[in-house]
């Protein structure tokens, strides 16, 4: 098979011929534990999505060739595109020069570079499509829900656009600015998970119903409730246990290392996660409802809103102001991003077999 016939290949070089042999995968866990052996595949060079710094260097690269407007600073279009890797930047750039010139610009403009990152997270825009009225507000509660409860805890990542222009099979979408970082806390995981909940549950508290706009959210905070419990050791029930195998190469001979009685209790630790967290956002939004009211209806209104809109109607978030004068005190140690979401997308309509959300 294919795997001894590689083997064979590579155990038939002396120590001294000088042939170097490279390889590459994203499924570094599912590899057969022979190829790693000493003297074969034993030197592993992991290489992340760039961090803000990085992606920096990356569009000074790509953006040489490019005649680009004076408003355009590079800091900015590194921040706008968190999680993405270095192809991702080069297309974004291509992309912003195409809009440009379809445009008949001089130059690349920052709102083309916007556009760009807009269309290739969330495809493109659709202002023909009929939307109902009834669905239109549904979609404008449900994200000013969520960018609300986001600009409002301090782990939750903060509002960059939002829009209930379809977009792709998404009939809304929102960025957010993930914080870049090495580890996440008990406390953040929560936050994200409130604020992935803000969503659904303006639905119930506006409309006293609920819809399958909510899909992708739902399937979001259950994955981050289960790791929650059974890889991060984060419930008191269940206890500081991970039965997670990071290596992929577990001895196990059965499906799961714990019992149904574990299982089950698993189970219902999430549950209890979860419904906290969704009473959490009820509650945030009923200490806020005149301001959540006012982000819904503008955006009906004008159908794109942006952190300044949230910051006109609930101020400042008393954590940035935090982390800005720590940051003038010295504290610009780099951080590496963990996981990010730089979208958010709502369907209230299924289609086909399938929903995006959020």
């Amino acid at each position: 098979n294919t795997l001894n016939q590689l083997l064979t290949e590579m155990d038939g070089f002396d120590t001294n011929s000088g042939v170097i042999i490279l390889a590459a995968t994203n499924r570094a866990d599912i590899l057969d534990r022979a190829l790693m052996r000493a003297g074969r595949f034993d030197r592993q060079i992991h290489v992340e999505l760039p961090d803000l710094n990085e992606r920096k260097e990356i569009f000074q690269v790509h953006l040489r060739p490019l005649k680009i407007g004076k408003d355009v600073k590079v800091e900015f279009l590194a921040k706008q595109t968190p999680g993405f890797s270095g192809a991702d930047i080069a297309n974004v750039c291509n992309e912003s020069a195409l809009i440009a010139a379809r445009k008949d610009k001089d130059a690349i403009e920052k709102q083309d570079f916007l556009d760009a990152v807009a269309r290739i997270i969330g495809g493109l825009e659709k202002k023909n499509k009929i939307i109902s009225k009834d669905e239109k507000k549904t979609i404008a509660y449900h994200e000013a829900g969520h960018a609300a409860i986001s600009w409002l805890l301090e782990h939750a990542h903060p509002l960059v656009k939002v829009t209930i222009v379809p977009r792709g099979k998404a009939l809304g979408a929102a960025w957010y600015l993930p914080e870049e970082r090495s580890i996440t806390t008990k406390e953040q995981l929560l936050d994200e998970m409130c604020s992935a909940l803000g969503g659904r549950a303006a639905e119930e508290l506006i409309f006293d119903r609920i819809s399958s706009g909510a899909q992708n959210d739902l399937e979001k905070i259950t994955k981050q409730a289960y790791a929650m419990v059974s890889i991060f050791g984060m419930s008191e029930k269940v206890g500081n246990v991970s039965f997670y195998d990071s290596s992929g190469q577990s001895d196990y001979n059965f499906t799961k290392p714990y019992s149904e009685k574990t299982a089950e209790l698993i189970d219902e630790e999430v549950k209890v996660i979860i419904d906290a967290q969704y009473e959490r956002a009820k509650k945030i939004l009923l200490e806020n409802a005149e301001g959540h009211g006012k982000l819904a209806k503008k955006l009906l209104e004008i159908e794109v809103i942006f952190s300044e809109d949230l910051e006109e109607i609930f101020g400042k978030r008393p954590w940035d102001i935090t982390r800005d004068l720590s940051e003038d005190n010295g504290n610009d140690a780099p951080k590496k991003n963990k996981i990010t979401t730089p979208e958010s997308e709502i369907d209230i309509k299924q289609e086909d077999s399938e929903t995006k959300s959020d």
